[in-house]
């Protein structure tokens, strides 16, 4: 989404965009990629440009021992700031909220998986301590939020839940 009076076609304009991205559970940094650059918002990139290396853009995993790893992806170039082998506590900054990869517009692209590839391990189902559910969002808002829009929805009284796990096209706050 957009910042009121900002420029759909410029990463800086968006929200979020430089949000600092924390590390979910204590781990070990197995992989880390920070070279790539951000995307033009507002459209995917050309399928051509888009490879198996490139395709998370830059990019932190971590292990958390027991099966599970955890995978943070479309980062700014240049922000990552951890490294293979690295031991995280949880909260530690990885890097900043960026558009790299294949993506339309910036945005965090997390997920708890079985194991460091992002590509070939299964994904696993995880819960959050304590969010809030700011809302809900539909196909047709989510379309108009990619494209640089506004999306309508109360979010003043955010609400409060413990051990969730948020569903598909929630709106979560985090503090």
């Amino acid at each position: 989404m957009v910042r009121e009076g900002g420029d759909p076609k410029k990463v800086e304009d968006y929200v979020g965009y430089g949000a600092t991205i924390l590390a979910a559970a204590d781990g070990v940094v197995v992989a880390a990629e920070d070279d790539l650059p951000n995307q033009v918002p507002g459209v995917l990139p050309d399928p051509a440009t888009i490879t198996i290396a490139n395709i998370d853009g830059n990019h932190v995993v971590l292990d958390h021992g027991g099966g599970v790893f955890t995978f943070y992806a479309h980062m700014q170039p240049g922000s990552v700031r951890v490294e293979p082998g690295q031991q995280v506590e949880a909260g530690d900054e990885l890097g900043l909220l960026g558009n790299t990869g294949n993506t339309s517009a910036p945005h965090l692209h997390f997920h708890a998986m079985t194991g460091s590839s992002p590509i070939a391990s299964d994904g696993i189902p995880y819960t959050f301590d304590v969010f809030g559910l700011a809302g809900k969002i539909d196909e047709t808002g989510l379309d108009r939020a990619l494209a640089g829009g506004a999306v309508e929805m109360a979010k003043e009284n955010p609400v409060q839940l413990d051990g969730a796990l948020p569903l598909d096209m929630s709106l979560v706050e985090f503090k």
